[in-house]
């Protein structure tokens, strides 16, 4: 009897030893399982789209602060555009005013000092007209033939320019690349500027422009497809003047290369 007793409580404690564990393992699984889901929130993605109906002739103005845009050119007559902000998430706010969409993160976050990365993928018709600036990340637009296309960044960050056929396009930055792969219309105005990067121009070898490339501190321009034109230069700079000379292009970069490539 004292032997069945015995053996009664200790099942009894080794239960409660058991159930003690299981109720100390559901805890620290709650415990875990709740920081997760504060880090998702925290570091974790957002992401925001929107649809804009639009003619085949709309202007795309966006102003990013930091982190990469991609605007690439379709059939369709609508703009698609879809931000993933990175914690803490950016407020935007597109506004569509006389056939203009404004994306404005600067000023839709004024007063705000920490903003995290924001991402944009858009979809735009092919004859738009693309505008956009970020302080730091990589711009890239491909597949727009609209009269205007401008990428600048303020510092950091390299563009891609792709299958562009746009008659006045502009690509500045301070730090990065830069490279154009696209048409040169008459009448044109194509300009790009660096402080420090490899500035790559891939342009058709029948263009007809008005040239000037400096590189000042490296004094490193390959004339590619020009080198056997009229052309002038010492070294830091080459003059030119190409078939009619109808397009004006001026290449400007100040402590890195510049080249033509044949398209």
């Amino acid at each position: 009897m004292v032997r069945s007793l015995t053996m009664i409580c200790r099942s009894t404690v080794l239960f409660g030893r058991r159930a003690s564990k299981k109720t100390t393992i559901l805890l620290l699984l709650s415990v875990v399982f709740f920081f997760v889901c504060t880090a998702t929130e925290a570091y974790g993605q957002k992401k925001y789209s929107q649809r804009f109906a639009t003619s085949r002739q709309i202007r795309l103005k966006l102003m990013n602060r930091t982190g990469t845009v991609t605007v690439e050119g379709w059939d369709r007559q609508e703009v698609y555009l879809v931000a993933y902000m990175e914690a803490p998430a950016a407020q935007i706010a597109p506004q569509v005013i006389d056939g203009v969409i404004y994306v404005n993160i600067v000023k839709d976050n004024q007063g705000r000092g920490d903003v995290g990365n924001v991402n944009f993928t858009i979809r735009v018709p092919y004859s738009s007209e693309v505008d956009i600036e970020t302080r730091i990340g990589n711009l890239n637009v491909s597949s727009v033939d609209g009269s205007l296309v401008r990428a600048h960044i303020s510092s950091e960050g390299s563009i891609t320019l792709t299958n562009i056929g746009a008659t006045m396009v502009s690509a500045e930055n301070v730090m990065g690349d830069i490279f154009y792969d696209g048409d040169i219309r008459p009448t044109g105005s194509y300009r790009f500027s660096s402080m420090r990067g490899f500035i790559n121009i891939r342009i058709p070898f029948t263009a007809s422009v008005k040239l000037m490339a400096t590189a000042p501190s490296t004094r490193q321009i390959e004339l590619g497809p020009f080198s056997g034109a009229a052309v002038l230069g010492d070294g830091r700079r080459v003059v030119g003047k190409i078939g009619d000379g109808s397009a004006t292009l001026i290449v400007t970069n100040h402590n890195g290369s510049i080249a033509f490539i044949r398209r």
